[in-house]
């Protein structure tokens, strides 16, 4: 299996580190975001590794090179000449994750302990197209899964406004949180190029959304409690620091 870090994002509710670094070389207790996911990956029996750049690219580029991609095979997808968002740089990076196997997507910013070898062999026994790591923290914008943790739908709950617009929350389902982690196979890959080819910049949420008809989408919740910070932003990264358990 491969793996893509999104390590492209501007970081902007990082400054004022992000105005001479990349977010992704952010350190929680001494150690880079981006060495930390590469290191969870591989430990996970995940070697062939694409990594996304953008913002301070080079800075990512030669951190890996220094450290000779932490045993990985790590290639670089370039969006220095335009920053395409998660879906968009999924798509643009296909040519490097093109395999028989599924591969997983893990954002660069997200510090966490779950068992990455249990959600791989969830995602492999459901034969869905896509598993998205998910959990009941709040969230002002929930995904919404029925009985079969199927995706079904999904709403902002400050505006109301429900995707696809005949969805509507009721006692059949369960709301969720995506967690930024998401397991991906071919057929999804693909609709996500064909989506590229007439919109390059799109984020993957939405594109899920949009497309409930057409892919087998559900959630992972592992089974054991697991430790889950989202450090991009400066408060939540302070917390991180302080809570966080090695």
């Amino acid at each position: 299996m491969k793996a893509i870090v999104f390590a492209a994002g501007l970081g902007t509710r990082l400054r004022p580190f992000t105005l001479e670094h990349p977010k992704a070389l952010v350190e929680v207790n001494g150690k880079p975001m981006l060495q930390r996911v590469v290191e969870r990956l591989r430990d996970a029996g995940i070697s062939e590794i694409v990594v996304n750049v953008h913002h301070f690219a080079d800075q990512i580029i030669e951190f890996i090179r220094y450290h000779d991609g932490f045993g990985c095979d790590i290639a670089i997808s370039d969006e220095r000449q335009l920053l395409l968002d998660t879906g968009g740089g999924i798509a643009n990076a296909a040519p490097l994750l093109a395999s028989d196997e599924p591969f997983i997507a893990y954002n660069a910013d997200i510090l966490s302990d779950f068992d990455i070898a249990g959600m791989i062999a969830a995602h492999k026994l459901t034969g869905a197209d896509v598993t998205l790591l998910t959990s009941g923290r709040s969230s002002s914008r929930q995904l919404y899964f029925d009985g079969d943790n199927r995706l079904i739908g999904w709403q902002n709950l400050k505006t109301g406004e429900c995707r696809p617009a005949s969805f509507s929350p009721d006692g059949d389902c369960h709301g969720a949180s995506f967690n930024g982690v998401h397991i991906i196979n071919g057929k999804a890959l693909q609709m996500m190029r064909q989506h590229a080819a007439a919109e390059p910049v799109f984020s993957i949420t939405p594109f899920y959304v949009d497309n409930i008809g057409k892919l087998d989408i559900r959630s992972y919740s592992p089974e054991k409690p697991y430790q889950w910070y989202d450090i991009g932003r400066n408060e939540t990264l302070a917390a991180a620091r302080i809570g966080f358990k090695e």
